[in-house]
């Protein structure tokens, strides 16, 4: 497999690593100042919401599959999934690429789906990052609670953030009702899981049309 890295921050560089170690050749490297467009199966872009609506036509125009970890473009998700949709592109897009916390989320929307049935509680999210994070809540606190949504918990979720020091990520998810409390809690040690989900999403979406989520490619695998 070979790949184009668009956005070379810090996950870029520790996906250009993983690449490395798991014998997957990176063609390309594309940044402020760096412009390697080449031939490759995938491209994997980790830049921000402007860049990624900048680039997004290129992956049109090459037809080359996508695996997206930018986070903040929820407004513009329409129209790119049409547009990916009217040019048969395969996407897999993810607000955190980490299989444990696709899990977590799987967990979370069950425990949604029995909250639905029990009026007395109230449900909260609370989620940390380091202080260089540019969105607040996070774009995995915002897919926590619209899976929540989704399996049925029509109740206002609270949600608060922290941003402070070099947290990687910490999600909490809480249930609160007169006589007991339940916290279900993800912490991310360090980025590695989520470089490493990125490159399972990339060898998922070879071959594949259409618009995924990181939760398709694990129940699909």
């Amino acid at each position: 497999m070979r790949i184009i890295l668009v956005g070379y921050g810090k996950m870029g560089r520790l996906i250009d690593t993983l690449a490395a170690e798991q014998g997957i050749e990176v063609a390309g490297r594309v940044d402020d100042g760096r412009d390697e467009w080449r031939a490759a199966d995938v491209a994997i872009d980790f830049t921000t919401a402007d860049a990624l609506l900048r680039n997004f036509p290129r992956y049109l125009q090459l037809k080359m599959p996508v695996v997206i970890g930018t986070t903040g473009w929820n407004e513009h998700a329409a129209s790119l999934r049409a547009q990916a949709g009217q040019a048969g592109l395969g996407v897999v897009a993810s607000a955190n690429f980490s299989i444990g916390v696709n899990i977590f989320q799987l967990v979370v929307n069950e425990a949604a789906r029995l909250m639905h049935h029990q009026p007395e509680y109230g449900a909260w999210i609370h989620e940390s990052h380091h202080s260089t994070k540019r969105d607040a809540p996070s774009g995995t606190a915002i897919l926590l609670r619209d899976s929540m949504i989704s399996a049925g918990y029509g109740r206002d979720v609270d949600m608060s953030s922290t941003r402070a020091g070099a947290i990687p990520g910490i999600h909490t998810v809480g249930f609160d009702g007169p006589s007991d409390t339940i916290e279900l809690t993800h912490a991310a040690r360090d980025r590695r899981g989520f470089a490493s989900g990125a490159l399972v999403a990339a060898r998922w979406i070879q071959g594949r049309r259409g618009w995924f989520t990181m939760t398709d490619v694990l129940q699909s695998s």
